[in-house]
């Protein structure tokens, strides 16, 4: 199963308090080459989204990665999901992986086993501990419908309207739902 991997590192770090993508983990990388490169370590197509204006040598990514800017990003992740989902339609890939900026502790093996039980029909959803976290793994069938989406929530309505078609994935990789909203989550 071919996918594609799309890392949404559009938002504008509000409670943070300053540019989260930038920020140094343990390691000396910053948050988002981290969470990039563990895409990278996994999909052969790793796509960034991120503000208009913004270039991925200037945020330190990788060459071989895609940049999509979206224009609306400030308007909420809707806007940045949908406007890499538009990006896709050059791609032969059967589903995409959607995948925060803001979460570098997923496992790779746990992005690999997520991408093995996709199809192009249907949504892969992670959870560790009873909860529901991410990346989400979008089969094909759902792409026109996510880029239509707007405002603030994600892909959340595309999943609700499809819980028929959903695969929920129990995994032990609590990376699944640490993500990086404070100073202080960098510490971890």
């Amino acid at each position: 199963m071919s996918v594609v991997a799309l890392v949404l590192a559009a938002g504008s770090s509000v409670r943070f308090g300053g540019d989260k993508r930038r920020a140094g983990l343990a390691d000396g990388r910053s948050l988002l080459m981290h969470s990039v490169e563990r895409a990278c370590a996994v999909f052969s197509d790793v796509r960034v989204v991120v503000r208009a204006g913004e270039r991925g040598e200037d945020l330190g990514l990788p060459a071989d990665c895609r940049i999509i800017t979206s224009p609306e990003a400030a308007s909420g992740m809707g806007h940045s999901l949908a406007a890499g989902a538009a990006s896709l339609a050059d791609s032969e890939a059967q589903a995409v992986g959607i995948l925060l900026g803001d979460m570098p502790w997923i496992e790779p093996a746990t992005l690999r086993g997520l991408a093995e039980v996709a199809t192009a029909s249907t949504i892969v959803l992670p959870r560790h501990s009873g909860q529901q976290g991410h990346p989400v793994i979008f089969g094909r069938d759902f792409w026109s419908e996510l880029t239509q989406l707007r405002g603030d929530e994600g892909a959340r309505s595309v999943v609700k309207a499809h819980r028929d078609r959903c695969v929920v994935l129990e995994l032990e990789d609590a990376g699944v739902l640490r993500d990086i909203d404070t100073p202080e989550d960098v510490l971890g």
